[in-house]
């Protein structure tokens, strides 16, 4: 897909923003989800975005910039715009609700082993 570098009215551009985020926001499971984004990107925009996103949380489980970069075949100029980013609030939410998640699952699993 090739998208036009004209620059686009800001009123529009926020329009189409607010527009896209409310389509993902009203994604209701994670397959819902999983079919648009698959839908909706090239194969290569999907796994550049969610590389970005593995990029993150790795860095903040502290890992090194090796093994992420031999790891998911990343540069270590992505390694280190994508740490810089991650002093965005947008970043910082989604790897706390990614965290939340894991923190979820660790007990999930806990409770239905005390529950056996």
């Amino acid at each position: 897909m090739r998208i036009s570098k004209q620059i686009l009215n800001e009123s529009i551009k926020k329009e189409l923003y607010n527009t896209l985020a409310q389509a993902i926001a009203d994604l209701h499971s994670k397959d819902e989800t999983l079919q648009f984004l698959n839908d909706f990107f090239t194969a290569s925009e999907l796994e550049a975005f969610a590389k970005r996103l593995a990029v993150a949380y790795w860095l903040k489980k502290k890992r090194t910039y090796k093994n992420i970069k031999d790891n998911l075949k990343v540069s270590s100029a992505t390694i280190a715009s994508t740490d810089k980013d991650m002093k965005k609030l947008g970043f910082q939410i989604i790897l706390k609700k990614i965290e939340a998640e894991e923190w979820a699952d660790v007990w999930a699993e806990r409770i239905k082993r005390f529950n056996k």
